[in-house]
């Protein structure tokens, strides 16, 4: 669940890229990176951390140019090395090229093997030096153009690639539209890429469009607007959990603003919830992705709207640290509950899922320490019981437990007084009916399969 950026045809293109990377930090906190290109040559500039340390003003000065290309890294491939850090640079037949990639490759193993055995030599462990590889070993090809092309016929998976040479910019979205990709205008001239549109205002862009499923879009200096080229018949599937939980609630993905669906998730939530009569005093959000479908549960319930839990904003989010003591260390340092307010009462808490269990139980238990008189926990998804192969770090069933213990289960491991989910129904309903979403997390279809 990566962030990429593109900017093309703006003499501040690394500083329009770190300002994208900053306002989309949330889709990855270990690594960052931004490529630019200037006079022929391509500069880079990488490390471990956050935008704001990684990009002062001395690294900008050297990432000059007119175009620039960026990414955030939230591994689900590779390891937790600088080499795995993006974009991955190359030096080929045809010059230079940079690459950033968002999505996960599910033949990574099949092709790195191939390559392998015809002599290529690894850096990283990331799926996206595939491409690097498949492109560079290209000897029927002159152009970069086709050498991508035919590099992207035996890559099967979730991606969103920006690849950028001396000179040009190439952007290609999967056919499927797993990960999102949306098309600006920048006001003071050039265009932009990025995973979510709450880039466009930090950089003063306007949104144009979504890049399409199957779609790539060349941008270079010969046309004042980027060219289109659909690559592949899209099969639209665009993935549900980037409006449960990963992206930011002010971007609009794929036409759909977030903050909405999630607020219309707690109301679909409230409508269906079999409360058996309990009586509950507020509802309480798990701060801040539990916000909006707690306010939407609220409303359609009746039932008062309180910040019983506070966070604290200078600790990152949990889900995405790469270890369990480390998720379960920011838990401690993130919330605080508001003891004045929710002692001797009943609360009934929303988060947007339970993935591992660890997070929920702690919350919980915190409240109940608190003098919470019961805790009624409520989750505005269905449950994950699968692992997710697209981009989202649940790779092993073991670690879902919603894949190894029933609801009641659940609730009892949680310390929960009571539990409800919702369903994948509502799910689909709350986002809207009208596109086939991927629900793999939750139902088991994993659909891509060339």
């Amino acid at each position: 669940m990566c962030a990429i950026v593109g900017i093309y045809g703006n003499e501040n293109a690394a500083r329009l890229a770190s300002l994208a990377l900053f306002s989309m930090q949330h889709r990855g906190q270990e690594a960052t990176g931004i490529s630019s290109s200037r006079e022929g040559k391509i500069y880079t500039k990488k490390d471990r951390g956050l935008v704001s340390e990684v990009f002062t003003d001395e690294a900008l000065e050297y990432l000059k140019g007119n175009m620039a290309i960026g990414h955030n890294r939230y591994s689900t491939a590779g390891g937790d090395s600088i080499l795995d850090a993006q974009p991955v640079y190359a030096k080929y037949k045809l010059g230079e090229m940079s690459i950033v990639h968002n999505g996960n490759l599910i033949n990574k193993d099949e092709v790195r093997n191939q390559l392998i055995d015809n002599g290529a030599i690894f850096q990283t462990g990331m799926d996206t030096e595939n491409l690097i590889h498949l492109i560079a070993k290209n000897t029927t090809k002159d152009k970069l153009k086709d050498r991508i092309i035919d590099a992207l016929d035996r890559t099967v998976g979730a991606y969103c690639f920006i690849v950028q040479s001396r000179n040009k910019q190439f952007v290609i979205r999967d056919r499927y539209g797993i990960r999102p990709l949306s098309l600006g205008k920048i006001k003071t001239g050039g265009y932009i890429v990025a995973s979510e549109t709450c880039a466009f205002e930090l950089v003063d862009a306007e949104f144009v469009r979504d890049v399409n499923p199957g779609e790539m879009l060349i941008f270079s200096e010969h046309n004042d607007e980027p060219e289109s080229i659909q690559l592949f018949e899209p099969e639209f599937r665009p993935c549900a959990f980037e409006y449960v939980y990963f992206a930011r609630p002010d971007s609009v993905i794929d036409g759909k603003n977030v903050y909405s669906t999630r607020e219309n998730m707690g109301k679909t939530l409230a409508s269906n919830d079999n409360v058996n009569g309990i009586k509950v005093d507020m509802v309480v959000p798990v701060p801040d992705s539990g916000v909006p479908a707690a306010l939407g549960y609220a409303a359609q319930s009746g039932i008062p709207f309180k910040y019983g839990i506070i966070r604290n904003h200078y600790v990152g989010r949990t889900f995405i640290e790469p270890t369990q003591e480390m998720r379960s260390l920011k838990v401690k340092m993130k919330l605080s509950p508001m003891r004045s307010m929710i002692e001797g009462k009943s609360l009934l808490v929303i988060d947007d899922s339970i993935v591992r269990g660890t997070t929920s139980k702690r919350i919980v238990r915190m409240l109940k320490e608190a003098g919470a008189k019961e805790v009624h926990f409520r989750v505005a998804s269905p449950e994950i019981k699968f692992p997710c192969f697209y981009g989202i770090d649940t790779p092993n069933k073991e670690e879902l437990i919603s894949n190894n213990m029933t609801k009641e289960e659940v609730c009892k491991y949680i310390e929960a007084d009571t539990l409800e989910y919702l369903t994948i129904d509502d799910l689909r309903n709350s986002i809207g009916n009208d596109r086939n979403y991927a629900l793999e997390s939750f139902d088991g279809d994993y659909f891509v399969t060339k």
